[in-house]
């Protein structure tokens, strides 16, 4: 099973149109995700791809009855975009778009404030990789052929990493609950302590892989979270071992600049909080296989 996503979900594509877009809606329909439009303003009732195009979000959940969206709009437009989808009533928002600027995500995450926490929009990204239920439904660019159907979720900033996890798993029989990229900016829509409460509640999850890297506080935040009010078994892996300190590493957010942030200090408060480490980025299967074969013996 799922969390936020599966085969019932309506989704609409924002940046429709665009060679981006069409891609990978046309994979995510592929996969067998419920794609009902799209969004293009300025090409509404057209059809694209054989689905209806909507100049505005407002008037495609008024038509399709869409209840999420992804995001393949240009940086310079993408926050309007996803602000636009948390006021069309959007219930999920998967942002793929990479290099929007932090000034416009801060104004992003006040804006959504405006609305009660039970009304809020949950926004994924952005510079992520979005999100898959594997078997039933794909919001995002990850390749689906990885990922086989089970019951370990795997939340991450890197989406190259979580693809090697799933493989990983996949080729010893172990199967995903739910996959999500968090993205690696800075400012981003949900935490990887947002991503384990949901796993937490989840009964089809029975075990949870965080893969973090160097930078922001997100990880030692969900070790605190997870210490306190998690049961079920929480794997982790930290890339950037051996970065240097003060110097910018790939990813927007892979910045050390205070204590806690580099991938050694994270792997202690994990290891203090009683998170079981993955070594290296070749053992994500072999030791989501370990903590599972004795959680079968416990049982």
């Amino acid at each position: 099973m799922s969390i936020l996503l599966d085969k019932n979900t309506r989704v609409i594509v924002q940046g429709f149109t665009g060679k981006i877009g069409s891609f990978h809606a046309e994979d995510m329909k592929r996969y067998g995700t419920n794609v009902v439009g799209g969004v293009t303003p300025g090409k509404g009732g057209q059809t694209h791809l054989g689905m209806p195009v909507f100049n505005t979000v407002k008037g495609a959940v008024q038509e399709t009855g869409a209840d999420a969206s992804i995001v393949f709009v240009p940086p310079p437009f993408a926050a309007d975009s996803i602000m636009e989808a948390a006021d069309a009533g959007i219930r999920l928002c998967v942002c793929i778009t990479d290099g929007i600027p932090s000034q416009d995500m801060i104004r992003v995450k006040r804006y959504m404030r405006r609305y009660r926490f039970e009304d809020r929009m949950t926004l994924i990204g952005p510079n992520c990789a979005g999100m898959i239920t594997p078997g039933e439904a794909l919001m995002g660019i990850m390749p689906g052929s990885i990922y086989l159907p089970g019951r370990v979720g795997i939340v991450g900033r890197s989406g190259t990493l979580g693809y090697e996890a799933a493989s990983q798993m996949k080729a010893l029989g172990i199967g995903v609950s739910t996959s999500v990229g968090i993205g690696g900016d800075p400012v981003n829509g949900s935490s990887f302590k947002d991503m384990l409460e949901l796993f937490e509640k989840d009964p089809n999850t029975d075990a949870v892989l965080m893969i973090g890297e160097i930078g922001g506080p997100q990880e030692a935040e969900a070790a605190l979270w997870a210490r306190d009010h998690m049961k079920k078994p929480l794997i982790a892996y930290i890339a950037g071992l051996s970065a240097p300190k003060g110097r910018r590493m790939g990813h927007a957010g892979a910045i050390i600049s205070a204590f806690g942030e580099s991938a050694q200090e994270k792997v202690e408060i994990l290891k203090g909080a009683g998170v079981t480490i993955v070594a290296t980025p070749s053992s994500f299967g072999e030791t989501v296989a370990e903590v599972l074969s004795v959680m079968s013996k416990v049982a």
